[in-house]
Protein backbone atom coordinates (compact mmCIF):
# COMPACT_ATOMS: atom_id res chain seq x y z
CA UNK A 1 0.00 0.00 0.00
CA UNK A 2 1.37 3.41 -0.95
CA UNK A 3 1.07 5.95 1.89
CA UNK A 4 3.32 8.75 0.68
CA UNK A 5 5.06 10.08 -2.40
CA UNK A 6 7.96 12.47 -2.96
CA UNK A 7 9.21 13.83 -6.22
CA UNK A 8 9.07 16.61 -8.79
CA UNK A 9 5.85 17.94 -10.25
CA UNK A 10 5.98 17.55 -14.03
CA UNK A 11 2.34 18.47 -14.70
CA UNK A 12 -0.14 20.36 -12.56
CA UNK A 13 -3.89 20.60 -13.24
CA UNK A 14 -6.80 21.68 -11.04
CA UNK A 15 -7.64 18.20 -9.77
CA UNK A 16 -4.41 16.23 -10.19
CA UNK A 17 -0.64 16.39 -10.49
CA UNK A 18 1.89 14.17 -12.22
CA UNK A 19 4.80 13.46 -9.87
CA UNK A 20 8.07 12.04 -11.17
CA UNK A 21 9.90 10.13 -8.45
CA UNK A 22 13.67 9.55 -8.19
CA UNK A 23 13.51 6.18 -9.97
CA UNK A 24 12.01 7.82 -13.06
CA UNK A 25 8.40 6.65 -12.70
CA UNK A 26 5.67 9.29 -13.00
CA UNK A 27 2.47 8.92 -10.97
CA UNK A 28 -0.86 10.66 -11.44
CA UNK A 29 -2.09 11.79 -8.03
CA UNK A 30 -5.55 13.32 -7.56
CA UNK A 31 -5.53 16.23 -5.09
CA UNK A 32 -8.07 18.49 -3.42
CA UNK A 33 -8.29 22.20 -4.16
CA UNK A 34 -6.78 22.96 -0.74
CA UNK A 35 -3.77 20.76 -1.46
CA UNK A 36 -3.23 22.00 -5.02
CA UNK A 37 -3.16 25.55 -3.68
CA UNK A 38 -0.32 24.64 -1.32
CA UNK A 39 1.81 23.02 -4.03
CA UNK A 40 4.00 25.92 -5.16
CA UNK A 41 7.43 24.32 -5.43
CA UNK A 42 8.57 21.78 -7.99
CA UNK A 43 9.57 19.30 -5.27
CA UNK A 44 6.62 17.88 -3.40
CA UNK A 45 5.86 15.45 -0.60
CA UNK A 46 2.29 14.19 -0.20
CA UNK A 47 0.39 11.87 2.14
CA UNK A 48 -1.34 9.37 -0.13
CA UNK A 49 -4.41 7.15 -0.04
CA UNK A 50 -4.38 4.36 -2.58
CA UNK A 51 -7.75 3.17 -3.89
CA UNK A 52 -7.70 -0.13 -5.75
CA UNK A 53 -10.71 -1.11 -7.85
CA UNK A 54 -11.17 -3.80 -10.47
CA UNK A 55 -10.58 -1.44 -13.35
CA UNK A 56 -8.42 1.26 -11.76
CA UNK A 57 -5.66 1.93 -9.27
CA UNK A 58 -5.76 5.56 -8.09
CA UNK A 59 -3.68 7.71 -5.77
CA UNK A 60 -5.17 10.60 -3.80
CA UNK A 61 -2.64 12.98 -2.28
CA UNK A 62 -2.87 15.53 0.53
CA UNK A 63 -0.45 18.07 1.95
CA UNK A 64 -2.21 17.90 5.34
CA UNK A 65 -2.46 14.59 7.17
CA UNK A 66 -5.76 15.66 8.77
CA UNK A 67 -7.26 16.16 5.31
CA UNK A 68 -6.15 12.62 4.42
CA UNK A 69 -7.90 11.36 7.55
CA UNK A 70 -11.13 13.08 6.47
CA UNK A 71 -10.83 11.52 2.99
CA UNK A 72 -10.10 8.03 4.35
CA UNK A 73 -13.08 8.26 6.70
CA UNK A 74 -15.44 9.43 3.96
CA UNK A 75 -14.55 6.71 1.42
CA UNK A 76 -15.44 4.07 4.01
CA UNK A 77 -19.05 5.30 4.03
CA UNK A 78 -21.60 3.50 1.88
CA UNK A 79 -22.41 5.54 -1.23
CA UNK A 80 -19.43 7.91 -0.95
CA UNK A 81 -16.78 7.21 -3.56
CA UNK A 82 -13.33 8.75 -3.86
CA UNK A 83 -14.46 11.52 -6.22
CA UNK A 84 -17.23 12.62 -3.85
CA UNK A 85 -14.87 12.40 -0.86
CA UNK A 86 -12.35 14.53 -2.76
CA UNK A 87 -15.10 17.05 -3.58
CA UNK A 88 -15.90 17.29 0.13
CA UNK A 89 -12.20 17.79 0.92
CA UNK A 90 -12.06 20.49 -1.77
CA UNK A 91 -15.08 22.32 -0.35
CA UNK A 92 -14.51 21.95 3.40
CA UNK A 93 -11.16 22.29 5.15
CA UNK A 94 -10.50 19.70 7.88
CA UNK A 95 -11.48 22.26 10.54
CA UNK A 96 -14.66 23.23 8.66
CA UNK A 97 -15.50 19.53 8.23
CA UNK A 98 -15.10 18.86 11.96
CA UNK A 99 -17.10 21.95 12.85
CA UNK A 100 -19.91 20.97 10.45
CA UNK A 101 -20.10 17.52 12.06
CA UNK A 102 -19.92 18.94 15.56
CA UNK A 103 -22.73 21.43 14.96
CA UNK A 104 -24.70 19.04 12.70
CA UNK A 105 -24.61 21.66 9.91
CA UNK A 106 -26.37 19.98 7.00
CA UNK A 107 -26.00 23.07 4.78
CA UNK A 108 -22.20 22.82 4.87
CA UNK A 109 -22.39 19.40 3.20
CA UNK A 110 -25.11 20.46 0.77
CA UNK A 111 -22.68 23.08 -0.63
CA UNK A 112 -20.55 20.21 -1.97
CA UNK A 113 -21.29 19.37 -5.63
CA UNK A 114 -22.95 15.96 -5.83
CA UNK A 115 -24.18 15.90 -2.21
CA UNK A 116 -27.94 16.17 -1.74
CA UNK A 117 -29.97 16.41 1.46
CA UNK A 118 -30.18 12.62 1.94
CA UNK A 119 -26.43 12.11 1.53
CA UNK A 120 -25.69 15.06 3.81
CA UNK A 121 -27.95 13.65 6.55
CA UNK A 122 -26.38 10.20 6.16
CA UNK A 123 -22.87 11.68 6.53
CA UNK A 124 -23.91 13.54 9.69
CA UNK A 125 -25.50 10.42 11.21
CA UNK A 126 -22.73 7.97 10.31
CA UNK A 127 -19.90 10.29 11.38
CA UNK A 128 -21.52 11.68 14.54
CA UNK A 129 -18.63 10.39 16.67
CA UNK A 130 -15.86 11.47 14.26
CA UNK A 131 -13.26 13.86 15.61
CA UNK A 132 -10.14 15.44 14.20
CA UNK A 133 -7.44 16.43 16.60
CA UNK A 134 -7.57 20.20 16.91
CA UNK A 135 -4.39 22.24 16.20
CA UNK A 136 -3.92 23.10 19.89
CA UNK A 137 -3.65 19.85 21.76
CA UNK A 138 -4.37 21.40 25.16
CA UNK A 139 -7.69 22.86 24.03
CA UNK A 140 -8.57 19.55 22.34
CA UNK A 141 -8.06 17.68 25.60
CA UNK A 142 -10.07 20.31 27.45
CA UNK A 143 -12.92 20.06 24.98
CA UNK A 144 -13.00 16.27 25.22
CA UNK A 145 -12.89 16.37 29.03
CA UNK A 146 -15.65 19.00 29.16
CA UNK A 147 -17.83 16.98 26.79
CA UNK A 148 -17.40 13.81 28.84
CA UNK A 149 -18.13 15.69 32.08
CA UNK A 150 -21.33 17.24 30.71
CA UNK A 151 -22.48 13.94 29.23
CA UNK A 152 -21.91 12.26 32.61
CA UNK A 153 -24.24 14.89 34.11
CA UNK A 154 -26.98 13.59 31.82
CA UNK A 155 -26.87 16.06 28.94
CA UNK A 156 -27.32 14.60 25.45
CA UNK A 157 -24.18 14.18 23.35
CA UNK A 158 -25.49 16.20 20.39
CA UNK A 159 -26.55 19.12 22.58
CA UNK A 160 -23.22 19.12 24.43
CA UNK A 161 -21.24 19.18 21.17
CA UNK A 162 -23.27 22.11 19.82
CA UNK A 163 -22.89 24.14 23.01
CA UNK A 164 -19.16 23.39 23.44
CA UNK A 165 -18.56 24.53 19.85
CA UNK A 166 -19.91 27.98 20.77
CA UNK A 167 -17.82 28.36 23.93
CA UNK A 168 -14.68 30.48 24.00
CA UNK A 169 -12.94 29.12 27.12
CA UNK A 170 -9.82 27.00 26.76
CA UNK A 171 -9.36 25.23 30.10
CA UNK A 172 -11.68 22.44 31.22
CA UNK A 173 -13.18 24.02 34.35
CA UNK A 174 -14.19 27.33 32.77
CA UNK A 175 -15.36 25.53 29.63
CA UNK A 176 -17.73 23.40 31.72
CA UNK A 177 -19.01 26.46 33.60
CA UNK A 178 -19.59 28.39 30.38
CA UNK A 179 -21.37 25.42 28.76
CA UNK A 180 -23.56 24.88 31.85
CA UNK A 181 -24.68 28.51 31.72
CA UNK A 182 -25.65 28.11 28.07
CA UNK A 183 -27.36 24.78 28.69
CA UNK A 184 -29.60 26.15 31.44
Amino acid sequence: MIVGIEGKIVKKEISFVHIKIASGLTYKVFVSLFSIGKLNADDVSLHVSQIIREDQHSLYGFTDEREKKVFDTLVKLNGIGPSTALAICSTLSPDDFSQALLTQNIDAFRMVPGIGPKSAKRILVELSDFSLQMPEENSSGSVMEACMALESLGFKKDMVRKIIATCSSTDTATLIKEALKKLS
